[in-house]
């Protein structure tokens, strides 16, 4: 058995409590896609501290251990990575989940850490100048996260599902739609990158108070505005599992039913055919209704995402990968290998 001591330093050692941590948030986002803020507050409190270590013993060494090991890749850390994820997720490249991540990994992991285990030092691969290992954590989520679309082209190409779309996509059973992830690819006249998101979709439903089975055994009906409940459920926040806000702990969902009862003077569709409304599905007013945008979704996309949803068996869904699972496995292949994108280059 090795000495902690010699394996690393202690601030190093502290650093690895991030990977079960991460491994649980990559797991909890890949089944909810929700991670609570609370997560990330004894992750930045512990970065802080190790940060603020490092700094200190490198100060009193000074010379290059000050300047070249620490100060540069630190500013590298900081200026870099902590703008590029608040960037992204400005621009709504990166969740909140998946920003908070990287905003912990640039202050935790400033510097390249140490490991040795016998005669092998890990990281196995340095980089040949002064770099941060939080960067190095990001090239790697990034390359990663590229592998994605070939392994679900690969999914559908054994299924025998060819075209652009099995790069992003997989179909979908319309049964499984109210608790899977992800973005419709479709629209009632072709595909779409841009389509529904199911999250919201969950929110317009529970609003409405009705299920999606519902939906397609009257589509007529609910295509009506006069159908719309007259005291709308809390829409949540669309997660499979109802949640407080920013995925806080579990609340069970009452809703008050908008399904038709016997007498109901709306007549169904198969009574009436197919007509015009000004707000079909009552999209516009859910989304006037509800606070917020409902994931940037529009009445047109809705009402064209609920025509898709009715009329169709199985459907094209982008599941969207969670940015912190390419972000867990970057962060262990950092650790033990180092930077691939460096390897690929060099």
């Amino acid at each position: 058995m090795y000495d902690l001591v010699s394996i690393a330093s202690t601030p190093d050692l502290l650093r690895l409590v991030v990977v079960p941590v991460f491994a649980w948030a990559a797991i909890r986002d890949i089944k909810t896609r929700r991670i609570s803020s609370d997560l990330w507050i004894p992750l930045t409190a512990l970065a802080t501290l190790l940060f603020f270590w490092d700094g200190w013993v490198a100060y009193r060494a000074g010379g290059f251990a000050w300047s070249h090991d620490f100060v540069i890749p630190a500013a590298m850390s900081l200026g870099l990575v902590v703008p590029i994820a608040y960037l992204f997720w400005w621009f709504g490249g990166f969740g909140g989940a998946d920003a908070k991540a990287l905003l912990v990994l640039a202050l935790l992991f400033p510097t390249y850490p140490v490991y040795i285990i016998g005669s092998t030092a890990f990281p196995i691969i340095e980089p040949p100048i002064a770099s941060a290992f939080s960067l190095t954590i990001l090239t790697n989520a990034v390359l990663v996260g590229a592998l994605i679309p070939v392994a679900l082209a690969v999914r559908n190409a054994i299924a025998g599902r060819f075209g652009r779309v099995m790069f992003i996509g997989w179909l979908t059973e319309w049964t499984a739609i109210p608790t899977t992830h992800g973005r419709l690819l479709e629209m009632p006249d072709g595909g779409t990158r841009h389509g529904l998101d199911l999250d919201a979709l969950r929110m317009y439903l529970r609003w409405r108070g009705c299920s999606l089975e519902s939906l397609r055994a009257d589509p007529g009906r609910y295509r009506d505005p006069d159908s719309l409940p007259a005291e709308p459920n809390p829409p949540t926040d669309g997660a499979v599992n109802a949640t407080a806000a920013d995925g806080g702990s579990r609340t069970p969902v009452e809703t008050h039913s908008s399904e038709p009862l016997e007498g109901d003077d709306l007549a169904s569709s198969a009574e009436t055919g197919p007509q015009s409304y000004d707000d079909p599905w009552g999209a516009a007013a859910f989304l006037e209704d509800i606070e917020g945008t409902a994931y940037g979704t529009d009445p047109e996309t809705l009402r064209d995402g609920l025509e898709v949803l009715v009329e169709r068996d199985v459907v094209w869904v982008s599941p969207g990968t969670p940015f912190l699972v390419p972000v867990f496995l970057g962060l262990v292949c950092a650790l033990v290998y180092g930077d691939l994108l460096l390897s690929v280059l060099l």
